[in-house]
């Protein structure tokens, strides 16, 4: 014991191991090779002090070495990053055999009599002795973990056993009411994000504009659009080719004009019927689309780095909403080099590590080739109904990738993509329905978020009061808590 310094009249200070058996030696239980026990691995303990699945099962023979063993009563606590900060913390309910198994990175904390499991469950579960514990974490990066001898040595508050277990019942009684919330605010996250997809699949399938397009009948179609598009191209190219041969002081040959390899068309077998004026296109058609750029190997060589282009990875397009506003690295004039500066604008594709998410360049930039450039004239295709309609796609996009050690979408299988494409007024008019609609999801989601914040902050400050004694009233009658600390 270390004191009662701060502490309510009966109460003590104690070090962990004085009021629980911490990681205690393994029984032996005699039964046969066959027989079931309960086994429970880190992902059946939820995080945030969420509860614990013990169903899943495994025979004798199988556990019986290499797993952590535990009672009915014991404490679970992850002592591995990042299950550890996650609060992946829980008391052990009743089991169909004396003992169970489980992961190997949990600790176990057996109470000694007269101290309650979840007061010290619940002690272990505040963020302030989560953040020390990181602090005090060892091994490599990616594997650090808890020490046992740290976690022996740790103080805890030890109440009389009958204020303990009036203390549990009333932080139950308190957190039962908060997790309803709690709960109801997920339901609404949940509905948003369902909202969300609604709205983005009827923007691409031409359901919000119905009404718009009733009342815009001489819209030019996006057929004589795509036309439009195509033949500029060609006259593009054809322009570019000539003033290549004038510069080196050539004629055309003969038949240079059947050079020009026309973007391929999609196959619209099987695709669903259109709005009118709307028709099938691939991304080549419409615009410039290639894979980013980072020739250098190795690509983190540290002359790259550190001038003025800013360079975009794939986290930063996931990160992003709709527009990437931020940046972490920047090329030099050598990592320029060896790469390539898109334009503001550019739509952003992901096709290794997250598939197909997307975002739009707020400025100038570099990325390597595990991200795909889409640049469109502004005068003939928007971009930002073609961010909305891959966003629609991204499942889909996500299963054509193969599932090799790392998925990777190919330049290929992402050009043959049939993209529905609206009359170029129409898709304006979509991103507007789009921003208006989502604009209030946003709104309404940053709202439920700081109420998930508020809700964390306030599961913590009733840990802090209870841990404080200020939660409920003392019993003068109850035995003090010096009797049992240390009485494994």
């Amino acid at each position: 014991m270390s004191g009662t310094k701060g502490l309510p009249k009966g109460w003590v200070w104690a070090q962990l191991d004085e009021v629980a058996n911490v990681n205690p030696p393994k029984s032996s239980p005699n039964v046969t090779a066959d027989e079931l026990f309960n086994f429970v691995p880190m992902r059946a303990v939820i995080e945030e002090f969420g509860g614990i699945d013990v169903s899943m099962t495994r025979p004798f023979s199988e556990v019986q070495r290499g797993y952590t063993q535990f009672q009915t009563g014991d404490i679970l606590s992850a002592k591995i990053t990042p299950c550890m900060e996650n609060g992946k913390i829980a008391v052990v309910p009743p089991l169909r055999q004396s003992v169970a198994y489980g992961s190997t990175e949990f600790h176990v904390l057996r109470p000694h009599n007269g101290i309650e499991p979840r007061w010290i469950a619940h002690y272990l579960f505040q963020s302030n002795f989560r953040r020390n514990a990181q602090r005090n974490m060892s091994g490599s990066a990616g594997q650090l973990r808890v020490p046992k001898p740290w976690l022996k040595l740790q103080r805890i508050p030890v109440a009389p056993p009958n204020e303990q277990r009036r203390i549990v019942a009333k932080l139950e009684e308190l957190f039962s009411d908060l997790d309803a919330g709690v709960a109801a605010l997920e339901r609404a996250r949940a509905n948003l994000k369902r909202y969300r997809a609604a709205v983005l699949k009827a923007a691409v399938e031409g359901k919000l504009t119905a009404a718009w397009r009733e009342q815009q009948p001489d819209v030019e179609p996006a057929s004589e659009l795509l036309k439009r598009i195509l033949v500029e191209r060609r006259q593009k190219w054809e322009a570019d080719q000539l003033a290549k041969y004038e510069a080196k002081g050539k004629k055309p040959p003969k038949g240079w004009k059947a050079k020009y390899k026309e973007p391929a068309a999609p196959d619209t077998a099987g695709l669903p019927e259109l709005p009118d004026g709307w028709c099938w296109v691939t991304l080549p058609q419409v615009g410039l689309i290639d894979r980013g750029r980072s020739r250098n190997r190795p690509r983190n060589a540290k002359h790259l780095y550190g001038g003025p282009y800013p360079f975009i990875q794939t986290g930063e397009v996931r990160r992003s909403n709709t527009f990437i506003k931020e940046f972490e690295k920047t090329y030099s004039e050598s990592g320029l080099a060896q790469s390539r500066l898109w334009p503001k604008g550019t739509l952003c594709i992901t096709i290794a590590a997250n598939i197909a998410e997307t975002a739009i360049l707020d400025f100038d930039g570099c990325f390597p080739d595990s991200v795909v450039g889409f640049v469109g004239d502004a005068n003939q295709v928007s971009v930002r109904y073609l961010e909305i309609y891959l966003r629609t796609m991204q499942k889909r996009l996500e299963i054509l990738a193969p599932a090799t050690a790392q998925k990777n979408l190919n330049l290929e299988t992402l050009n043959a993509v049939a993209v529905a494409f609206p009359p170029l007024k129409e898709q304006f008019q979509i991103v507007e329905e789009v921003d208006l609609r989502l604009s209030i999801v946003d709104s309404i989601e940053s709202e439920v978020d700081k109420h998930l914040v508020r809700s964390s902050r306030l599961r913590q400050s009733v840990l802090k009061r209870a841990f404080q004694g200020n939660l409920v009233r003392q019993d003068t009658a109850d035995k003090p808590a010096a009797a049992f600390v240390g009485q494994g």
